[in-house]
C-alpha cells in the first residue's frame, strides 16, 4: 500500500470574528489542528486556505468548488488564527472544515 502525503493540516472554521453585539464576516476564526498556542500559530501565518465544498450543480465537469483565503494573523492566546477569504464564508461552513495548505512556504 503506498504513503499518501497531506500537502495541508486540516482545520475548523469557528466563526466570525465579532465584538459584543456585532458579527465582521470579513474576518474568519480558524483553529488549526494540533496548535494551541499563538507561538505555533506563527508557522502558518500567510499560507493559503481552502474551503473545499460539494454543490449541487455541476460547473466544467465538476460538483466541487472552493473558496480561497489566507491567514492574516493569530487570535487570542489558544492558538486561533484569523483568515480572509476571497469571497466571505457563509454562516453555514461554522465548525465546517477548511484546509490549510502549506505553501507559500517561509522556511
Amino acid at each position: 500500500m503506498p504513503e499518501t502525503h497531506r500537502l495541508y493540516v486540516k482545520g475548523k472554521h469557528l466563526c466570525h470574528q465579532r465584538g459584543k453585539r456585532n458579527s465582521h464576516p470579513g474576518t474568519s476564526l480558524i483553529q488549526i489542528e494540533g496548535v494551541t498556542a499563538p507561538k505555533d500559530a506563527q508557522f502558518y501565518l500567510g499560507k493559503r486556505i481552502a474551503y473545499v465544498y460539494r454543490a449541487k450543480k455541476e460547473i466544467k465537469g465538476s460538483k466541487i468548488r472552493v473558496i480561497w483565503g489566507k491567514v492574516t494573523r493569530t487570535h487570542g492566546n489558544s492558538g486561533v488564527v484569523r483568515a480572509n477569504f476571497r469571497s466571505n464564508l457563509p454562516p453555514k461552513t461554522f465548525g465546517a472544515s477548511v484546509r490549510i495548505m502549506l505553501y507559500p512556504s517561509n522556511i
